[in-house]
């Protein structure tokens, strides 16, 4: 049943692109790059690979969408600080990278569809043991948290470890070398990246990764106003939804039995 409904939903969207195309912009109808921003600085969402080159759960389904737009795709870099301004100023069609479902976000791009759920949840070092599991536990003066600066991890360390010592990471590249070596003793991040992170660091841990603090959806960016992009976009994702192809693409990341739960 679900292999047909995916069928049965990839012909539909195609005959919405094929409805829709006379009332798509100008713009749009070019053979101009789909515009996709991205940090790429987020496994297994997205990783930058050097020369322009990005990798992930959330590069594979932007090249699906622009392979289905019959558009070339350029990757924009940006960055988690300056995602708001960038995203307008780098002329994003749409942005991809892990990016939560948050409010203040919908003040410069409309949303997506949710395709996946993550939440907050412990990255410490083996040794530490169960050490750093509470948010109690990490909120104390002599506990060193790190997050990386601009993002949702920042947001979260700051509201719920007003009393840790927190240090702010210019990216989310090395912040794990610095919990690796002792540095830092706990990043609070997303369960998925922590999940990926620790198969590359052996001397880490992600905690309670089934039981994260919180939870959100995950979404891809649109360029605001856009209603065709967004129709086409979201389509595009209830039909990779539907056969399986985004629970694929975190199995090839993070192994079976570890994929993002929708809903």
């Amino acid at each position: 049943m679900t292999r047909l409904f995916g069928r049965l939903g990839a012909v539909l969207l195609a005959g919405c692109i094929a409805l829709v195309a006379p009332a798509i912009p100008a713009r749009a109808q070019q053979s101009n790059a789909l515009r996709v921003c991205t940090p790429g600085d987020y496994p297994p969402y997205s990783i930058a690979e050097g020369a322009g080159e990005y990798r992930g759960v959330d590069i594979e389904l932007a090249r699906g969408f622009a392979e289905l737009l019959r558009r070339p795709i350029q990757f924009v870099p940006v960055t988690w600080a300056t995602l708001k301004t960038d995203f307008a100023e780098r002329q994003c069609d749409i942005a991809v990278g892990g990016i939560s479902d948050q409010p203040a976000r919908r003040a410069f791009a409309d949303f997506s569809i949710v395709y996946g759920t993550d939440g907050k949840t412990p990255i410490t070092r083996r040794a530490s043991g169960a050490d750093y599991s509470t948010i109690e536990q990490i909120n104390r003066p002599e506990v060193r948290v790190i997050a990386n600066r601009g993002g949702t991890n920042e947001e979260f360390a700051r509201k719920n470890f007003p009393d840790a010592q927190l240090t702010l990471w210019p990216e989310n590249l090395t912040i794990f070398d610095e919990v690796e070596q002792g540095r830092a003793d706990v990043f609070v991040t997303d369960a998925v990246e922590g999940r990926y992170r620790v198969r590359q660091h052996p001397g880490l841990q992600v905690l309670h990764p089934d039981k994260p603090f919180d939870s959100f959806g995950k979404v891809l960016l649109i360029r605001k106003d856009d209603p065709v992009l967004s129709t086409l976009l979201n389509g595009y994702l209830t039909t990779q939804l539907a056969t399986g192809t985004v629970d694929r693409l975190f199995d090839q990341w993070i192994g079976p039995n570890a994929t993002v739960p929708v809903g």
